[in-house]
């Protein structure tokens, strides 16, 4: 039995539990405290098991590759379930393309490429395709609602579920789980295409997003959600096009920084780790740009990036 405290036990698992896990090695802004509990199911019964043994009053956050995420420098208080090996494969059936949660969205996209399915959207989204599905991700006009056709996932008691596309009620950057509800496995149906052609949309796309974007900087991907008007979908409005980097420069935040934290010269809707920042330094400046941008534009810009936990203590 593993023990987090005198009075507090965890269930027997097979995969690996691990008592105040600093997170900040686990997101790409690498800043944050200490998780009360890391878990690392080893397959899907595993998870299942674990949530149904797990006591009711424990909180439960699913966290996929912390691509767009600031854990706050208090840590979490909840158990962390990180999803890894046993949820990272992938299954094509003509244009149907199963994906576990684990898997990078870049890498379902390069492997549905091979098989001449276009999924291609995927390519320069960072992070898993658990995120994507949560966030409804988009990119080049393309979004996860365009493609999804439905999900499967364990809830908080340990039911494995499946959940339409409409049930998710995916909207920009937008759905609906169940709390404590963890993906497992997405379908997607995508077009048919040449791989080789598919591979050189690619490479053109991630060609185009290191020439302007800091891809090379520590950052957690757009910061902001552009304010614009959007469907149902997660569609973009084209009569709303307002972009968040505009808003940003406009307001003449584009280089700005807060110790250790920086809007990225590059683009300013990046926010970026310098090398030295906290979660807080992060947060602040981000929290900054909001409010200069209301002042200039009176445009409230809404965080694209989670911010989960507690602040330091004093």
């Amino acid at each position: 039995m593993t023990q987090t405290s005198p009075s507090d036990t965890l269930p027997d698992v097979r995969g690996r539990l691990t008592p105040n896990r600093d997170l900040s090695a686990l997101t790409w802004l690498r800043v944050g405290g200490p998780a009360d509990v890391l878990f690392q199911p080893a397959d899907l019964e595993d998870l299942q098991q674990f949530l149904r043994a797990l006591p009711p009053e424990r909180e439960v956050f699913p966290m996929g590759v912390g691509s767009n995420l600031i854990v706050r420098d208090g840590g979490l208080r909840a158990v962390v379930i990180r999803l890894g090996r046993g949820f990272n494969g992938i299954e094509i059936d003509g244009t149907r393309v199963t994906v576990g949660a684990a898997m990078l969205d870049a890498q379902a996209a390069k492997r549905a490429a091979a098989e001449g399915v276009d999924l291609t959207f995927l390519r320069t989204i960072p992070g898993s395709i658990g995120g994507a599905v949560r966030m409804n991700a988009g990119c080049y006009g393309t979004y996860v609602a365009d493609h999804l056709i439905e999900i499967r996932a364990v809830t908080r008691a340990g039911d494995l579920v499946t959940l339409s596309k409409d049930a998710l009620k995916l909207g920009y950057r937008h759905s609906e789980l169940p709390e404590g509800c963890v993906i497992v496995e997405a379908v997607f149906e995508g077009t048919t295409g040449d791989a080789e052609e598919l591979a050189a949309r690619m490479d053109a796309q991630v060609k185009k997003r290191d020439e302007t974007q800091p891809t090379k900087d520590r950052t957690a991907g757009s910061t902001f959600r552009n304010p614009a008007g959007f469907s149902s979908t997660g569609r973009e409005d084209d009569v709303h096009d307002l972009k968040a980097w505009k808003v940003i420069d406009d307001a003449g935040m584009r280089g700005a920084t807060l110790g250790g934290a920086q809007m990225s010269p590059k683009h300013s809707n990046f926010l970026v780790n310098t090398g030295e920042a906290t979660a807080a330094d992060l947060e602040g400046l981000g929290e900054e740009v909001r409010k200069k941008v209301f002042q200039d534009s009176g445009i409230e810009l809404h965080w694209e990036i989670m911010r989960v936990g507690e602040p330091a203590q004093k």
